[in-house]
């Protein structure tokens, strides 16, 4: 019939009108498995089957330890990206003020702090869950997600006894240097023969391979620390233009990092932001979050997800950035978005679609003695 599929609309040309973001998880429970549970005790059942029967684990690289030819671009573009996104980050800092909490974790992007009362810090009952703002720094907006540096992460495993001989990276690089970039500071051992597993059990990985001494310092343009004073503020016309290189490079950031993760097994601690880039979690026993007594402080550790080792940092989302603060009273009626995004979207860059639903730009916000009358 001429007339089919006229009125019909392909499932992924739907475009939500407005979406919330995903709810917040209590702090006295595990977090989910990203994959289901059935699904790892399916795996596991088949590994056990095969070591039963004295038959090796099918491994492909880099699980086998070789490395993902098709992915080593890929990593020089996540590592070329993540050094343009912090120039580009402390640049916008000196031109969109951005405040953090002194009490909490929750930061705003805007020319005022905010005045919705939603602070949980120690003193926040004496002032009625307002917010003490500050001025925030690159690591309030860009989180610091860190994971020990291994020469070989399929060799010995962290203990917590040793530690302090591992070098802390960002994650983000930890994870370009495993999938093939070089880097002098933090060398890396490239196997060219394959590593070979019975179930659990390692039968050959090419003997161990003494490793080098620790660099101390991370390089500075890998390194959030102290970015702002590196780099000085541009010129007011080239603003919008730094905006959209850096919200670009943000975006490729977490788009290489998606791909990386696919193939190279990063792990996560399901009680708190402990994140180890490798086949399996270090021993140092470092968790202090919810019945860490029981585990006598060892991590809980399960796949990680790309939120866990980039963290988005949802904030509100400010329409006129001149105007009045945000109350409480309206907050049903704001959206949020990645605080980078918001910085990059106050300096000039336009908004990208797929945060447009979030960000609630349809929205008319009411006056706050209209807002009571809105069912």
């Amino acid at each position: 019939s001429p007339y089919r599929g006229r009125n019909t609309i392909k499932k992924h040309e739907i475009i939500p009108q407005n979406t919330d973001l995903p709810p917040a998880l209590p702090k006295k429970k595990k977090k989910p498995y990203p994959v289901p549970l059935k699904k790892i005790q399916q795996a596991a059942r088949a590994d056990k089957k095969l070591a039963e029967m004295g038959i090796e684990k099918p491994l492909e690289p880099p699980k086998n330890g070789l490395l993902a030819q098709d992915l080593i671009p890929v990593a020089y573009q996540v590592l070329d990206s993540w050094k343009v996104l912090i120039k580009g980050l402390a640049q916008l800092m000196h031109v969109v003020p951005v405040h953090a909490c002194s009490e909490c974790s929750e930061i705003h992007v805007g020319l005022i702090g905010h005045d919705i009362q939603d602070c949980h810090g120690t003193t926040s009952g004496a002032r009625r869950s307002h917010h003490l703002w500050i001025k925030a720094s690159i690591n309030d907006v860009l989180i610091p997600i860190e994971s020990y540096h291994m020469f070989d992460p399929f060799g010995r495993r962290i203990k917590h006894e040793t530690r302090f001989n591992y070098d802390r990276i960002p994650a983000v690089v930890e994870l370009c240097i495993q999938a093939g970039v070089e880097l002098q500071e933090y060398p890396s051992r490239r196997r060219t023969e394959p590593i070979r597993m019975i179930g659990r059990k390692v039968i050959e990985m090419g003997g161990i391979v003494e490793e080098p001494p620790l660099c101390g310092s991370l390089v500075a343009e890998l390194d959030t620390h102290s970015a702002s004073g590196r780099f000085p503020p541009p010129p007011k016309e080239e603003v919008p233009a730094v905006a959209r290189e850096t919200l670009f490079a943000y975006e490729r950031v977490k788009w290489g990092v998606r791909k990386l993760m696919r193939k190279y097994t990063v792990k996560a601690c399901g009680y708190c932001s402990e994140v180890h880039v490798g086949p399996w979690g270090h021993n140092a026993k470092l968790c202090g979050e919810f019945k860490h007594q029981w585990r006598d402080g060892k991590h809980g550790w399960q796949d990680a997800t790309v939120d866990e080792v980039f963290p988005p940092n949802y904030v509100w989302h400010v329409e006129d950035p001149m105007g009045p603060a945000l109350t409480s009273g309206l907050k049903r009626f704001y959206g949020k978005a990645p605080a980078m995004v918001e910085a990059s979207v106050q300096a000039g860059a336009s908004v990208p679609e797929k945060y447009k639903p979030m960000m609630r730009l349809d929205i008319v916000v009411p006056e706050d003695e209209e807002a009571r009358l809105i069912a």
